[in-house]
């Protein structure tokens, strides 16, 4: 029987898990850089302390038992806390460390990733991000409730609990077919919007509430698609629905090299004078202590954003 007053280090919960995860004592002492004696000393200390045998070792293999099984996902677990203790102690510094869970909208998320984790392996190795990719209704609440760390989204959110950390602006193009009166102008006024049947993503996006507000101001007597049967939820169904010639739509620029290069599109942008664009920022609690991090991190996803941006310059007009 084990001892009741006996707590297991963490060197002796990694040797534990290590050992099962190799299923070689010689592999594991390797990966640990430790030697083998301490490696077995280190698991004899655990099962002594416990009470009980995880680990069955003979000359040939090395098996985890039943119990042993039962207990590798608490250590592994226990482990995984205490390296997030530390990323966290580290983010409390300003330093770029650890597990970083990041949130990121859909009509952002696949325009900026490739170059933002490029960017992040190159400047920040230590970093571990985990993206989720959701609506920002979702977003938020899984900010507040801890679930993500950092939000890239469309600002300001007026979200209680929450600051709005601004990144940068980014204009709308607009996608027609080649044949529109309007295809490949670069100087549209905001009243083109008028002549255009506009196909918009679904309930839920931003994206679509920004472009609703701009058929506002341009005086659109009806709502851009509240009487089609047609429902997307991602940007590249829409613009292959336009594609498909039912309609025309906007996307933010950096959206254009992935979206717009593909036949049967023509790319027009606005007039230099009409304010069509949408604000992308991060949205972090208000009760971090991370906001030295998560400046870091937004001048990494702006440069990310240039690097978006600049790869479809050559689809819009000159």
């Amino acid at each position: 029987m084990g001892n009741r007053e006996y707590k297991p280090t963490l060197a002796q919960l990694r040797t534990f898990v290590t050992i099962a995860e190799q299923k070689h004592f010689v592999s594991a002492a390797t990966k640990l850089g430790i030697s083998q004696p301490s490696l077995s000393q280190a698991l004899a200390a655990l099962e002594t302390g416990l009470g009980i045998q995880l680990i069955e070792r003979s000359t040939r293999r090395v098996i985890v038992t039943p119990t042993g099984e039962e207990l590798l996902p608490y250590a592994k677990a226990t482990l995984e806390a205490a390296d997030a203790f530390v990323a966290q102690s580290r983010g409390v510094f300003g330093e770029l460390a650890g597990p970083l869970n990041i949130g990121i909208i859909p009509t952002i998320a696949p325009y900026i990733l490739p170059a933002l984790l490029t960017l992040l392996e190159e400047e920040y190795p230590e970093l571990q991000p985990r993206i989720v990719e959701s609506q920002t209704e979702h977003l938020l609440q899984r900010l507040r409730d801890g679930h993500i760390d950092v939000a890239v989204l469309a600002t300001p959110t007026a979200a209680s609990g929450v600051t709005d950390i601004p990144l940068y602006d980014e204009a709308f193009a607009v996608v027609t077919s080649p044949e529109h009166p309007l295809a490949g102008r670069g100087d549209l006024p905001l009243e083109a919007l008028k002549d255009m049947d506009l196909l918009l993503l679904d309930d839920g996006h931003c994206l679509r509430d920004q472009i609703v507000e701009l058929c506002k101001l341009a005086e659109v007597n009806r709502t851009p698609g509240a009487q089609s049967a047609t429902r997307a939820t991602s940007l590249t169904t829409v613009v292959q629905l336009v594609v498909a010639g039912l309609g025309s739509t906007l996307v933010p620029l950096s959206a254009v090299a992935t979206e717009c290069g593909r036949p049967g599109l023509a790319v027009s942008t606005f007039d230099a004078s009409v304010d069509a664009k949408r604000t992308v920022g991060l949205a972090v609690r208000a009760s971090s202590r991370r906001h030295a991090e998560f400046e870091q991190l937004g001048q990494l996803i702006t440069r990310a954003y240039r690097e978006a941006t600049e790869s479809g310059r050559t689809l819009l007009p000159r």
